[in-house]
């Protein structure tokens, strides 16, 4: 992977300062400590060099075997919404660049994440290698069935788009544990939090969003 310049570097420096007062202070993400772990994480290092002058726009930009690296927004709602305090031991399903396990990396005890494109996994690796993050797992398989190797899950952030929350990762967190994923609905995409309650789901309901779907054996079967 190639450095920024002198003048990139304070180009993407004077825009993650933008990102982090406008696309998250300004709607809500507050959190002092996601806050924090989004500062920490440079986001150039998640996407194609050509993409680096994008890397904190306000959307979300592609990534290689048609996925995306979602908008900073996103990752911050979702990062809050399973408000990791330092303890936790994380499942991130979809690792897609590798950016959200790693700002999920700056907050809980161990990150295990898990993608079903082995080529994404192992570059979202050597990006991780080289910015010194011990803390994340990688795995290849199907992230609808979560790892159950590595069960019972603290929190469970999914960056994909299911029918429904996959009964696999509901069985795999643990009680009082928060999932955050993408659920389709008849009026489109909502991100949704779930906690565990004496074993029982308590919903709420977040956003309109709009991810790639959850391709496995509970999400949806095939690729369009």
């Amino acid at each position: 992977m190639n450095e920024p310049t002198d003048q990139q570097r304070r180009e993407l420096a004077a825009a993650r300062h933008d990102m982090l007062s406008h696309q998250l202070l300004d709607r809500g993400v507050d959190a002092p400590d996601v806050l924090r772990a989004i500062a920490a994480v440079p986001r150039e290092a998640f996407v194609p060099e050509p993409l680096w002058h994008e890397a904190y726009s306000d959307r979300a930009l592609s990534i290689d075997c048609a996925q995306t690296i979602s908008q900073p927004y996103i990752v911050g709602l979702m990062t809050q919404a399973v408000a990791p305090q330092g303890h936790e031991h994380v499942l991130d399903v979809g690792t897609g660049s590798g950016y959200q396990a790693a700002v999920l990396s700056r907050l809980a005890r161990d990150v295990i994440t898990i993608e079903r494109h082995a080529p994404l996994s192992a570059a979202a690796r050597r990006v991780i290698e080289a910015l010194s993050y011990t803390n994340i797992e990688f795995v290849v398989g199907d992230g609808s069935l979560g790892w159950p190797a590595a069960a019972p899950y603290d929190a469970i952030v999914v960056a994909a788009a299911a029918p429904r929350c996959p009964p696999a990762l509901f069985e795999q967190l643990a009680e009082g544990g928060r999932i955050c994923l993408p659920v389709d609905t008849e009026h489109g995409q909502r991100l949704q939090v779930i906690r565990k309650v004496d074993g029982r789901a308590r919903v709420r309901w977040l956003c309109d969003v709009r991810f790639v779907p959850l391709v496995g054996a509970q999400g949806k079967q095939h690729d369009d």
